[in-house]
């Protein structure tokens, strides 16, 4: 039996769905006396440290999960669960108390690289170790996160990870582990992880010569665009420059749930589901996608994200929903990340005004509880050509080697709301880096002259956006082959790269995808 602390934050549904896969029956906690009756314990933290170390001194789960761990129990402490046990971390403005099992603190990442660090990565073992028995050195696992724990004593390293520089990813002191990786969110490798978890017994580790795996992979997600067709059934379709109907028929590409499990089979290192329906009264009853979620997150084991409907609501009875609101559902059905797209604009040209943070909009909000690492910034912009870059001087010009249809050769990319079909006046550079201020971890950027025309990636725009924010980019519409991945690889520093149709339609599997970058030397989750 694995006894879960579930503290109320994040979606830990992939953990259990994981675990049940292999058999388990998973116990949540309830109370103090849960924690020290348990058997093995599995702690997943998500989200803000800050709001974690609250709830768990709130709840009176400080002590309890000390004297456990003093006794050398099995203990498996996932991301924010690996830092609860160290001494603090900079990601707690109060300096809440932690458990101070182990010597050291978390502290935020300094580098070049984008942060959060997001995406699949190897892992150098330093220690054999029961919990990587049938895991081969080089094997990459899901990472999402800003901070890193800084062990005082090396000799609980188990595994370290180059971002950057080496950090460490995982520590181990007799029967208590903790990854900083997901092994809920890494596929097959983070599967046999927990397996062995569950049935090592004693799990002590002993050191080893370093066994280096690789760096961080370019990420290839397959996108969902979902709807409901005419008949009232949930379909994936997609768009031709975002007409979504077909001979007046929504196009029906398939079932939302058997398209991600078979693209999770496939090799897809993400899943994003775009509900593009029409809300009925308010999202959270919009229980079709919320099933949409649960069922795929038995199948599917890698990171999912939900875009669609993430932002305040005030219902028919007059009855009051935050984005936050929202976006916990979303959570704790399965989802990862969530997608904020129209509602981004809206709240990006407010904070422009005043220059000021509320505190209130929807991206603050969900990324104080859940993380910055769980808000995806859609940005859906199409450009404006210009003669000169004085005809737009409250934009980012660009000059572009794709002249307009005057001959014009500069532009700037305007963003646009209610999926495409209205423009607002602000550029997708500025939207960008006025989100990221705000709390957003990542930056889904979709251009509506690409989308659907299988023309190759807008490379200027994806690197004027890349080179403004220091967060990671999606690059997104255009995909139509294997080198176009490859292309944006090559010419701009996206971190990953997202395609809908050529997928749906089988024209371009992803494995084939993979093995052609593979082949040029991009460095790929195989």
């Amino acid at each position: 039996m694995i006894t879960l602390l579930d503290y109320g934050a994040g979606n830990v549904r992939s953990v259990t769905n994981a675990l049940e896969k292999l058999g388990q029956k998973v116990t949540p906690v309830t109370c103090a006396e849960d924690i020290l009756n348990a058997e093995k314990l599995l702690f997943p933290g998500v989200g803000n440290y800050e709001t974690m170390i609250q709830i768990l001194n709130t709840k009176g789960y400080i002590e309890p999960l000390r004297q456990y761990l003093a006794q050398d129990r099995p203990f498996l402490g996932i991301c924010l669960g690996l830092h609860a046990l160290f001494e603090g971390s900079e990601e707690d403005d109060s300096d809440h108390e932690s458990l101070g099992v182990f010597k050291g603190r978390v502290k935020r990442f300094v580098t070049d690289l984008s942060v959060p660090h997001i995406g699949w990565s190897g892992v150098n073992i330093h220690q054999d170790s029961p919990m990587f028995n049938g895991i081969e050195s080089g094997n990459k696992f899901y990472f999402v996160h800003s901070y890193h724990v800084v062990p005082e004593d090396a000799s609980i390293i188990l595994t370290t990870t180059s971002y950057g520089n080496d950090f460490v990813s995982a520590v181990q002191k007799g029967n208590i582990i903790g990854t900083q990786f997901h092994p809920e969110k890494s596929g097959p490798s983070g599967i046999r992880l927990l397996e062995n978890f569950v049935s090592a017994s004693p799990l002590t580790s002993r050191p080893r010569n370093i066994s280096r795996g690789s760096g961080l992979a370019k990420r290839i997600i397959a996108c969902l665009d979902v709807r409901a067709n005419d008949q009232g059934d949930l379909v994936v379709t997609k768009g031709d420059q975002y007409d979504v109907r077909e001979k007046g028929d929504v196009r029906n590409l398939g079932k939302p749930v058997a398209l991600a499990k078979r693209y999770y089979e496939d090799g897809a290192d993400e899943i994003t589901f775009l509900n593009i329906t029409g809300f009925r009264d308010f999202p959270l009853e919009d229980l079709p996608m919320i099933q949409v979620l649960k069922e795929t997150s038995k199948q599917v084991f890698v990171p999912l994200t939900i875009g669609g409907g993430i932002r305040d609501y005030t219902d028919s009875s007059g009855k009051y929903y935050s984005a936050l609101d929202v976006a916990a559902q979303y959570f704790r059905s399965g989802a990862d990340k969530v997608s904020i797209g129209s509602d981004a604009v809206y709240i990006a040209m407010d904070y422009l005004k005043t220059g000021k943070k509320t505190g209130t909009s929807a991206i603050e909000t969900i990324s104080r509880v859940y993380g910055n690492q769980a808000v995806v910034i859609s940005i859906d912009p199409k450009r404006v050509y210009v003669n000169h870059p004085d005809d737009a001087p409250d934009h980012r010009v660009i000059e572009t080697r794709l002249p307009g249809p005057g001959g014009e050769t500069y532009c700037w990319y305007q963003c646009t709301v209610k999926g495409g079909r209205e423009t607002r006046d602000i550029d997708a550079a500025t939207l960008a880096l006025a989100c990221q201020e705000l709390g957003a971890g990542e930056i889904l950027l979709n251009c509506i002259d690409r989308d659907g025309t299988n023309s190759g990636f807008d490379t200027e725009l994806i690197n004027l956006v890349r080179g403004t924010v220091s967060i990671p980019v999606i690059a997104s519409s255009g995909a139509g082959c294997a080198q176009h991945f490859d292309q944006v690889f090559k010419e701009t520093d996206a971190e990953a790269a997202l395609a809908a149709g050529i997928f749906h339609r089988k024209e371009v599997p992803i494995q084939a995808v993979k093995a052609f970058l593979s082949g040029q030397a991009v460095e790929i989750r195989s």
